[in-house]
């Protein structure tokens, strides 16, 4: 592991606050209660550099990018568009390479949307993209899916969380949507694993392992 620079934990706390103030806007506390968007982030982050690691993409904008895609995202649609300006003034106010900086916003600024009609070009907006999407498919969706409903309210009993579950159809269309290898099969691994978890669940409520 290199140095930490301090571009890193500029970025990690300005995500922070993001994260915070979305919580907090939601009559939640990131210190009380479950944090969606951290949480998200967190995991984003981390698939990103594995993946800028097997596909080859440059590991710096992938981590700045990651650190900064939902900055913007209470203003919604256009999170992606404004989520790229903000990650402009944060980052050139740092030590991040300036010749980067529009790199990294180019790969926040590709990231909107659950699926693509068409792919992407540019690697690390590639990567930044899948790691996103990762993020919602599988264990790790069901997780921060349900500790999001049950902090917000919007789930109330297990069978509702089943049902929200099921009706993450779109998933399909997000999995054929993947755009690095490493990406897709894991995502196929996912979708598999997310269903089963449902499944699973349905039967143990129903006491199905009794018979």
């Amino acid at each position: 592991m290199g140095e930490k620079k301090a571009w890193q934990p500029a970025v990690q706390q300005a995500m922070l606050r993001a994260a915070e103030l979305e919580s907090q806007e939601n009559n939640n506390s990131i210190s009380s209660g479950f944090n969606y968007r951290w949480e998200h982030v967190i995991a984003v982050v981390a698939l990103a550099l594995k993946l800028a690691e097997l596909v080859d993409a440059d590991s710096e904008i992938v981590e700045a990018a990651a650190w900064l895609h939902d900055i913007a995202k209470q203003t919604g649609e256009t999170h992606a568009r404004y989520g790229a300006q903000e990650a402009r003034g944060i980052l050139i106010d740092t030590d991040f390479p300036p010749t980067k900086i529009e790199r990294v916003c180019q790969a926040i600024a590709d990231h909107q949307g659950l699926w693509r009609e068409k792919p992407l070009t540019d690697l690390e907006s590639m990567v930044l993209w899948d790691a996103d999407k990762l993020s919602k498919i599988g264990v790790t969706a069901a997780i921060h899916w349900t500790g999001m409903a049950l902090t917000q309210h919007e789930s109330n009993t297990t069978a509702e969380l089943i049902i929200n579950g099921r009706n993450a159809s779109w998933q399909d269309r997000t999995v054929a949507s993947m755009h690095t290898e490493p990406a897709r099969r894991a995502a196929e691994k996912r979708i598999l694993a997310f269903n089963r978890l449902w499944d699973e669940l349905e039967l143990e409520l129903a006491g199905a392992d009794l018979e």
